[in-house]
């Protein structure tokens, strides 16, 4: 399609310019005699029903009519003629729009002779040429799993089958220690006191005295010693889920009474059986195999991020603005409702906000030049998604949430989620496809030498891998008890309870 052209369509002409980034502007003009063929058959549907004082139903003339229903058919007949007009003009000239016209019908009147003539603007679909899909260079790291990766999984499969052990007199606290204290709030605007006794307390950098959320709890509790009284002061987020504390300073004042660790569990034949293998050689086997797989799905991200990169950078076209600003203004507001759930102070989130707000349109451009170019490789390649596919897709990740199917289906539905979640499934198997096409490369790991450099976010996504393999290896290595499952779905709050009830016994 050219950058301006004129058609005719159902009568009316159609004028088409170019009006921005992926934006045309329809001019539609509809003849008199359009206008009068209209009008004549709205009042011709009128006249056989209309009821006129003094004349039979169906029987009351024209004037009578225009005199008496005149604007309200005038109305009818002007909104009939601008939807069917506008609609014939995206149709006829096969016009891929992204929205439905917004057209102000009320600044619109319609001539009491002549023709009419309106004009709108849309947003259509992006023309551009896909790169080459075939033969796209493709890096695949050769990841295997060592001794350390290993040890260290069984490490963390013994901690959270530890025991909370009391420390010796005169220990100080540590990190991740437990301790029992007897605590005392001052809520701001509550003139009673909150006294709880022999509270757990667990030494992080963010946790929790009672109901109430500290920062920094690690910074405040670690060297000190049973006995010791130690006090801070927080202000409550505004967006805290217990409305009682909600955007208030409470005043905390924590008397430590006992100091406990947590004592890794032996690997001796009470743990084997409870993870369901014979010996130790049996588990190391279990804990490597759920790891390969763990590093084999690293090593297919790393190469799906590979091939949108590609395709990202090879090829170019204009988006419409107005979208892109929408999407930006999005991500910003996911992000700022994420920040705020998790209990961000708001000038915290304020401070935050100014800095996403940078990239956000840089992600918002990112993520809608993604979709357009999926969506055009999955018409070449004539990938299509069937409703089974779908909800056997939702009936894993339903499984791994420990969901319903149905009940999550019905909660995509409900919020708008389930047409984004088929198009994730078409983008897999279109990355799968050019995967299959790609030119791939195999490659060793880079080496670290220096392991004291390795950087504060590197360490904590190695931990966060470690976790995720560690709950597989679990599943891998048959069943355990009831009390172990929970624990490994979620360990870091689960770790409490399982060895809270330890302690006890």
């Amino acid at each position: 399609m050219g950058e301006d052209q004129e058609t005719t369509a159902n009568k009316n002409t159609v004028t088409i310019e170019k009006a921005g980034p992926c934006k045309k502007k329809i001019i539609v003009e509809i003849p008199e005699e359009t206008i009068k063929e209209t009008t004549n058959e709205q009042y011709s549907t009128l006249g056989k029903d209309a009821e006129v004082p003094g004349f039979r139903k169906g029987r009351a003339p024209r004037r009578l009519l225009e005199k008496r229903f005149g604007k309200n058919i005038t109305e009818q007949v002007k909104l009939k003629l601008l939807s069917d007009a506008s609609e014939a003009a995206l149709k006829d000239n096969e016009l891929d729009v992204l929205r439905e016209p917004d057209i102000d019908y009320e600044k619109i009147e319609l001539p009491d002779e002549g023709s009419l003539t309106f004009d709108f603007e849309i947003e259509v679909r992006p023309e551009f040429d896909l790169p080459e899909i075939e033969g796209i260079p493709v890096t695949r790291t050769k990841l295997e799993v060592t001794e350390d990766q290993l040890t260290r999984e069984v490490e963390q499969l013994q901690r959270w089958s530890g025991i909370w052990a009391p420390r010796n007199e005169g220990e100080t606290i540590q990190l991740d220690d437990q301790i029992i204290a007897d605590a005392v709030l001052k809520v701001e605007g509550v003139e009673e006191d909150q006294k709880l006794d022999n509270i757990q307390i667990y030494v992080r950098p963010n946790g929790f005295v009672g109901a109430i959320p500290v920062t920094d709890l690690d910074k405040l509790l670690i060297d000190a010693k049973a006995g010791d009284v130690k006090t801070t002061s927080v202000e409550v987020p505004k967006t805290y889920f217990k409305q009682e504390y909600r955007g208030k300073k409470v005043d905390i004042s924590i008397d430590i009474n006992d100091i406990k660790w947590l004592r890794p569990a032996e690997i001796d034949k009470d743990f084997l059986s409870r993870l369901g293998v014979e010996n130790e050689e049996d588990l190391r086997n279990g804990v490597r195999d759920s790891l390969q797989d763990r590093l084999e799905q690293q090593v297919r991200t790393e190469m799906t991020e590979q091939i949108y990169k590609h395709m990202l950078e090879n090829t170019d076209f204009e988006l419409p603005i107005d979208i892109v600003a929408e999407q930006a203004d999005s991500l910003l507001r996911r992000q700022q409702i994420s920040l705020m759930q998790r209990g961000m102070p708001r000038e915290k989130v304020e401070e935050q906000m100014e800095q996403l707000k940078a990239g956000s349109e840089q992600q918002a451009v990112e993520q809608l030049k993604t979709f357009f170019i999926m969506d055009k490789v999955g018409k070449k390649l004539e990938i299509e998604v069937s409703d089974d596919e779908v909800n056997g897709q939702i009936a894993q990740l339903a499984l791994q949430q420990g969901q319903r199917p149905e009940k999550m289906r019905e909660d995509m539905i409900r919020n708008g989620s389930l047409g984004q979640f088929k198009m994730q499934v078409r983008d897999e198997k279109c990355v799968e496809k050019l995967l299959e096409m790609a030119k791939i490369t195999e490659v060793e790991p880079e080496k670290k030498t220096k392991k004291a450099k390795k950087s504060k976010k590197t360490a904590v996504k190695s931990k966060e891998t470690t976790e995720k393999a560690a709950k597989t290896t679990k599943k891998t290595v048959k069943k355990t008890e009831k009390k172990s499952e929970k624990t490994e779905k979620k360990p870091a709050k689960k770790t409490k309870t399982a060895s809270k009830k330890k302690t006890d016994k």
